[in-house]
């Protein structure tokens, strides 16, 4: 009973509209009280608070944020754009192509998707407009190779995957790098065939000499520098995650502060990082209470005696729960569908004996489908506000990457070791 009570009151307070944080909080302390009354509820709700964000771990969201908005105030996204224009030159859809290949070399210097697709919008859709391309090629680009920075670390979703499944953050973080190149070349392979398809579309880009290519690179060395710092320190294990968010964000300082950034930018840079941090502490703080509530009234636990005994195969449970995600995205952002159902499937996941890891990175994978599908893409409505272009237009411009997202989730179900192989190499 006080299990239905729970989730029929999240469901009522999600549809009308209250914070997640706060529907997840005021459910779960809802829940306490019908399971042990005051003192139960009353207890766990003096110690939530602190026990939500007091992780080491934790560091690292407001660090990898603090990092990306540095960036976004430096400025570098535009020499990553020329140098990706530069060197893809008449190939067919080059200008999009660069946004692509400039996405991903964000997502690599960037936790935030939402900050990759308001970089990108104003920096590449112009250029892309003005060259000839169809607006909703553009945008559809854009907000595809947004999405980005929830693969390729640092991630603030896999960071938060790691912390909410109590997995390795190393692991989960250096996993996503194989996928993340892969979703960037199945962008490319959807532009082509866009490209193919409405050759109007797309018009030749200007050609540029191999001087000028190579000379372009010159710029070039800001964003390998922070990925090496970020990557091998995570990857060769000289420094934890922790250490290494650190070092990306006083690296990123130096790096703004070496290209002429003033001090409002860099004031402007904090205030934006410490919002986005408490927003985060505060949906943490709300799923600590609930999962109290879960964990009391053994919700999880009936869950996966269910299931195990119902007999279905553990293929077709794990398509529903991937379906699962798909459908939430029409509805939440990531982090949102994150909070919610990963400490409620993951018990499920390990005891189907899959990869908790490989589980992740695909779950994550649907994510950045979830910021692209209606009515709620978070990355569609950004690159709207900041292109004044009809949602509608984004939306549609983005569907064809959708299906080809779609097709690379069975592919790295069908083969998981594109995951999990290389975190199995480190120390």
């Amino acid at each position: 009973m006080a299990v239905a009570i729970g989730f029929l009151l999240l469901a009522v307070l999600l549809v009308i509209g209250l914070p997640v944080a706060l529907a997840l909080a005021l459910s779960g302390a809802v829940g306490l009280y019908f399971v042990g009354g005051t003192a139960l509820s009353t207890g766990i709700l003096a110690a939530a608070p602190l026990g939500a964000v007091e992780s080491y771990e934790f560091v690292m969201i407001p660090m990898f944020i603090l990092m990306a908005n540095f960036i976004v105030v430096s400025g570098v996204a535009d020499d990553m754009f020329n140098i990706a224009k530069t060197w893809m030159g008449r190939v067919p859809g080059g200008l999009a192509h660069a946004t692509a290949i400039t996405g991903a070399a964000f997502g690599a210097i960037s936790g935030s998707s939402t900050a990759a697709a308001a970089t990108l919008s104003s920096t590449t859709i112009p250029g892309m407009i003005k060259h000839g391309y169809d607006r909703r090629l553009a945008s559809g680009v854009v907000a595809i190779s947004g999405t980005l920075s929830m693969l390729i670390p640092p991630s603030g979703a896999m960071i938060i995957y790691a912390l909410l499944a109590d997995m390795s953050v190393a692991k989960l973080l250096i996993a996503g790098i194989i996928p993340g190149l892969m979703v960037t070349a199945a962008i490319m392979l959807t532009i082509l065939f866009l490209v193919w398809r409405n050759p109007d579309h797309a018009p030749s880009a200007e050609s540029y000499t191999w001087r000028q290519k190579f000379g372009s690179l010159k710029s070039a060395w800001s964003f390998i520098l922070l990925f090496t710092l970020v990557t091998v320190v995570i990857y060769t294990g000289i420094g934890t995650p922790t250490e290494a968010s650190a070092v990306g964000a006083l690296a990123a300082l130096l790096l703004a502060v070496s290209r002429g950034t003033t001090v409002k930018e860099l004031i402007h840079a904090a205030l934006a990082t410490a919002e986005a941090s408490c927003m985060i502490a505060l949906i943490f703080l709300g799923a600590q209470i609930f999962v109290y509530f879960l964990t009391m009234t053994q919700a999880t636990q009936d869950l996966v005696t269910y299931v195990m005994g119902s007999g279905i195969p553990p293929l077709a449970i794990l398509i529903l729960a991937l379906a699962m995600y798909l459908i939430l995205g029409c509805f939440m952002d990531l982090v949102a569908m994150l909070i919610l159902t990963v400490p409620v499937i993951t018990p499920l996941i390990l005891e189907l004996g899959y990869d908790p890891i490989w589980f992740a990175v695909i779950t994550i994978v649907m994510g950045e489908v979830g910021v692209l599908t209606p009515p709620l893409g978070m990355n569609v409505f950004v690159i709207s506000k900041y292109t004044k272009m009809p949602v509608a237009d984004v939306f549609r411009g983005s569907f064809p990457h959708v299906i080809a997202h779609l097709i690379l989730v069975a592919i790295l179900v069908a083969f998981p070791g594109l995951v999990t192989w290389l975190p199995s190499t480190m120390q």
